[in-house]
């Protein structure tokens, strides 16, 4: 029987056979690159996340150097051999550069940063690292945030670097820093966060000792910019495993910083009052709406699923016959939203939609057993709009109940509207309602100029579109004649 040993070397040696045909996919372009490198006098080596995927065996088409080669000597090699240059990240030692060539026979666009090595001096009240260059690959690798992010390929020779044992932790699905957990999140805070989102996207599991100085250096978090931490968030939202990083973020209290709303979900318990434990079904939620998304991963949909109910909280009421309520959750839910994402510094499109289907998510609970009228279909469609498509994830997912009768009941009448909202889309274009004469109709038919009069009675014929669907347009100027008339 093999022991452990022998199973980590096996694991190792199909590790290192990945990573092989991975970088002689990219080869062409990595090498020729390198070759310029050497011969204007300096080294070039394959980096950090960019090593990572390719012993993962999902090395894409974003490469990552490192270089003893300061920014300006990087800038004379690349802009002769590039397609296009870019200076952006160039105060932290950074240009960035695309290239066309081959990785096997296909033809593809590289999008290649090249780093100077750095040795990070951080003043750890701020939120900005002042960079000071290194001289080794060694010191710069040591600075990296997790050790399976802290291994280097160098080129053309493709010797493998990797004082910190990244290799192993990668083979054993885990995560460490290359310093003490300590040193490393007290120079960069959001490497709490990164080791959440990374727990999320690689499915690894975090080792004790950086669970422990997450836990104990949480706050520390707070000195980081919103912007940056947003950009952590999406990342772990958008990856295969977002449950994992945010359980971490939860009970590691780092969620107390960046989403507080979550943890509150965690509702203290009353033995004689039970309702179903929100912040396990908010995340359930969340891992049934990712299962219903067709073309991806959806950010909107998952930011709806993992805060519709964050408003229970503040809503939640003891009734006297025994049961918990929630009413008007949703009201409430939405206004959190908006505040939350907003402090995040998330797009106004993006709160806006995100808050508008938490508004929404409970409408079809008041469609029961199908007794709607055809005009509560119409407003259903209306007032969702762009989001119709989204609603009908959010709302299928947000059944949790272990009850099979009661959710095969809630999916058939769910089933059932959808039926009706294709037939009355393909009868009356819902997609697009509008009142059956427009602003120029109305204005010739009441005799009228422009003005607030045009809206009302355009509000009015909407309604009246709403309540009854289409309507001739003989019937149309007899009604608005009748509204007009009723005005005085």
């Amino acid at each position: 029987m093999p022991n452990a040993n022998e199973d980590n070397l096996n694991a190792l040696s199909q590790v290192q056979r990945r990573a092989v045909s991975e970088l002689l996919r990219v080869s062409p372009v990595a090498d020729d690159l390198a070759r310029r490198f050497q011969e204007a006098g300096f080294t070039l080596a394959l980096v950090g996340g960019s090593v990572r995927d390719a012993l993962l065996g999902r090395l894409g088409n974003d490469l990552d150097f490192t270089t003893d080669a300061r920014p300006e000597d990087v800038l004379k090699i690349v802009r002769p051999w590039a397609d296009a240059v870019w200076e952006v990240g160039i105060a932290f030692g950074t240009v960035g550069c695309q290239k066309k060539g081959k990785a096997g026979d296909v033809e593809q666009d590289f999008l290649i940063e090249i780093t100077t090595y750095r040795s990070e001096a951080y003043d750890r009240t701020s939120r900005k690292p002042e960079v000071s260059y290194g001289d080794s690959i060694e010191q710069d690798l040591v600075r990296r945030d997790f050790t399976v992010n802290a291994m280097a390929v160098e080129l053309p020779a493709k010797e493998f670097v990797d004082p910190h044992g990244g290799l192993e932790d990668l083979s054993e699905r885990v995560l460490r820093t290359p310093s003490t957990p300590e040193e490393s999140f007290s120079d960069d805070p959001l490497r709490m966060m990164r080791a959440a989102r990374f727990a999320a996207q690689l499915d690894f599991e975090v080792a004790p000792e950086v669970v422990a100085a997450m836990t104990a250096m949480a706050e520390r978090i707070e000195i980081v910019s919103a912007e940056r931490v947003r950009d952590e968030l999406n990342k772990l939202l958008l990856s295969a495993h977002p449950r994992k990083g945010l359980t971490l973020l939860v009970d590691t209290g780092l969620a107390e910083y960046v989403l507080p709303e979550l943890p509150a979900l965690r509702l203290e318990r009353d033995e004689h009052h039970r309702h179903k434990d929100v912040y396990e079904h908010s995340l359930t939620v969340l891992e049934q709406a990712i299962a219903l998304e067709e073309d991806g991963p959806d950010l909107t949909l998952r930011l709806a699923a993992l805060l519709h109910d964050i408003g229970k909280p503040k809503t939640r009421r003891f009734e006297s016959d025994g049961r918990v309520s929630f009413h008007h959750h949703e009201v409430v839910g939405a206004k959190m939203t908006k505040k939350r994402m907003l402090a995040l510094k998330y797009s106004n499109e993006l709160v806006k939609d995100v808050t508008r289907l938490v508004e929404l998510h409970l409408r079809f609970h008041g469609y029961g057993t199908g007794e709607w009228t055809d005009s509560a279909v119409r407003r259903y469609v209306r007032d969702a709009g762009p989001l119709l498509s989204r609603l009908h994830k959010l709302t299928r997912s947000d059944c949790t109940t272990r009850n099979k009768r009661r959710a095969a009941a809630l999916s058939r009448a769910y089933d059932g509207l959808e039926e009706r909202i294709a037939r009355l889309q393909e009868q009356e274009e819902l997609d697009s309602i509008r009142p059956d004469l427009d602003g120029n109709d109305i204005q010739e038919v009441l005799g009228v100029g422009p003005g607030p009069v045009i809206g009302q009675a355009y509000k009015f014929l909407l309604e009246l579109r709403l309540e009854n669907g289409p309507m001739e347009r003989d019937a149309a100027v007899a009604a608005l004649k009748e509204w007009w008339a009723a005005q005085g």
